[in-house]
């Protein structure tokens, strides 16, 4: 403790340096959170990284959302019904809503923006496979109509996790899915202060005083969302023991990730608040890109299920047993599609299978290409443990060190390795957002259509496919335990176990609500 005390006094020395602009905002009431990444892509539907994730919760409002007990609740939508046969689903906004520029938000914007987002996210395209018309009748109404019943509508379009399904003004959301937008309207509770953004440096929000909360209490991502601070501030600073030295210093109000080894330090300090906001945790991943060698061949990519030593990930990233399970399941455990059948021999470091599965492979020698993120709470290790792990097995390794969001732009590449391609690269998704075959983006298998690794598998969309129609739980289960099976035979990704992120709050906030995403509406500032 005396360690970290002493690297905290050397930090807090850093803080008036690198916080230049944390003096107070005037009369204001000014939150102040330095989080787990720097901001330097605004579109939520381009990218899915958390940091845009929760930049667009503030800017952007949905057509539905998740409340604090994972239920589907009407946001943007007033009223809606089914027809009788199933097939034609209708949505009618409620009243009051406006952009950021004035303009009333129309049932028009609302259909342009699910195209954009239904031809990007995985449930989204899935949900588009099964529709036959998407029209705005009128200002008020959007209509949907399917080609065949489909039980996953309202909870695709009530999605909390990336890509979200957030609305935008019809003149943005034309924008090609696959070019960035640079326009952040929204008609959310705060409005993006694009001449206040310094990537590298903060990231600023105001109040949106033309916002009409609905009438319902906050919970989760859903009811009234009041903005209670007039602005928000993200600073960016790269370093835990500067953040947490800021922290405990006033300068800002929360850090969303306490690192293991400072959180004893943090907990002991008098008014700091420590949370678990998204009870239901996060599963670390590793994904595979399918395109170039070795990862094109399966059964290399099953000889790295065999090589990774799930608990090593978990113990180096998270350290605290009480913040992580190891868990063989691709979808959560604890949740109802729990299950081990497949993988239970898998991802516990069994060098010798894996050495015998890139013989009969015919492994070359081809080198990985490793992204390894940098600066980012909680992941920064993954990389660096699954190298060795991977060398042991008898896979050459280039580990290639760089930001998140360098890796985030990178990933996005389908450039070959002499021309900065790249194997795989880790992450972490909300459990919400991997609850089933169809939610799971790494399962998407849909060629070009599946995000960063395209993975290609028409026997993986047949069940997923399947899992979208079905709507017993019974068979849903066996289903999914299905789709383990083939992805062990064609492996898309690596579950490397399960944890949960304390957030710190400090003294003078109050109000985080418990949510799957990053939820600041609700907050005060003393």
């Amino acid at each position: 403790m005396l360690r970290i005390t002493r690297r905290l006094a050397v930090a807090a020395a850093a803080v008036a340096a690198i916080l230049p602009f944390a003096a107070p905002a005037s009369a204001q009431s000014t939150l102040k959170a330095s989080l787990h990444s720097d901001l330097k892509i605004i579109d939520p539907i381009w990218t899915t990284a958390l940091i845009t994730q929760y930049h667009g919760y503030l800017v952007y409002d949905t057509l539905f959302a998740l409340d604090d007990k994972l239920q589907v609740q009407p946001q943007m939508v007033d009223t809606w019904k089914m027809s009788d046969d199933k097939l034609t689903w209708t949505f009618t906004l409620r009243d009051g809503m406006t952009w950021h520029d004035g303009a009333p938000v129309t049932a028009t914007d609302c259909v342009a923006s699910l195209k954009r987002w239904g031809a990007k996210d995985t449930m989204g395209q899935k949900l588009m496979s099964y529709v036959t018309e998407l029209s705005a009748p009128d200002d008020k109404t959007i209509k949907m109509v399917l080609k065949e019943p489909y039980g996953l509508v309202l909870s695709t379009l009530g999605k909390p996790g990336s890509n979200v399904p957030f609305m935008m003004p019809a003149r943005i959301a034309a924008t090609d899915p696959n070019t960035q937008i640079t326009d952040a309207t929204g008609s959310g509770p705060f409005v993006f202060k694009k001449d206040e953004w310094k990537p590298g440096e903060k990231v600023v929000y105001l109040k949106n005083t033309k916002y009409k909360p609905r009438s319902e209490p906050a919970s989760g991502l859903a009811g009234g969302k009041l903005a209670k601070v007039d602005r928000i501030e993200w600073l960016w600073i790269p370093d835990a023991q500067t953040q947490v030295s800021a922290l405990l210093n006033d300068e800002v109000d929360l850090i969303d990730i306490v690192p293991p080894d400072l959180l004893p330090l943090v907990q002991k300090e008098k008014g700091i608040k420590i949370m678990v906001i998204n009870q239901a945790g996060r599963q670390y991943s590793m994904r595979f890109n399918v395109l170039h060698k070795p990862f094109d061949d399966p059964k290399v990519r099953q000889a790295v299920l065999y090589a990774l030593n799930q608990k090593d990930f978990l113990d180096a990233n998270v350290g605290n047993p009480e913040f992580y399970k190891e868990c063989k399941s691709l979808f959560p455990c604890g949740s109802p599609l729990e299950s081990a059948k497949g993988w239970e021999d898998k991802l516990s470091g069994n060098v010798a299978k894996a050495k015998q599965l890139l013989q009969e492979a015919g492994y070359d020698g081809t080198p990985i290409v490793l992204m390894h993120q940098t600066d980012t709470p909680g992941h920064n290790n993954l990389a660096t443990v699954a190298k060795p792990q991977l060398e042991k097995a008898g896979f050459k390794v280039d580990l290639q060190s760089m930001d998140w969001q360098t890796l985030v732009g990178r990933r996005a590449k389908k450039d070959p390795m002499s021309a900065g391609g790249w194997s795989a690269y880790f992450t972490s998704w909300a459990a919400v957002d991997v609850l089933d075959p169809v939610a799971t983006s790494f399962l998407n298998a849909s060629c070009e259509k599946a995000t960063f690794g395209w993975t290609c598998d028409a026997e993986l969309e047949k069940l997923r496919d399947a899992y979208a129609k079905e709507t017993d739980p019974a068979k849903q289960k066996a289903i999914a335990e299905q789709v383990q099976l083939r992805a062990v035979e064609y492996p898309t990704h690596a579950p490397l176990g399960q944890f949960q992120t304390p957030t710190a709050l400090g003294r003078k906030a109050t109000g985080l609500l418990p949510s799957p995403a990053m939820a600041l509406w609700n907050v005060e500032k003393k």
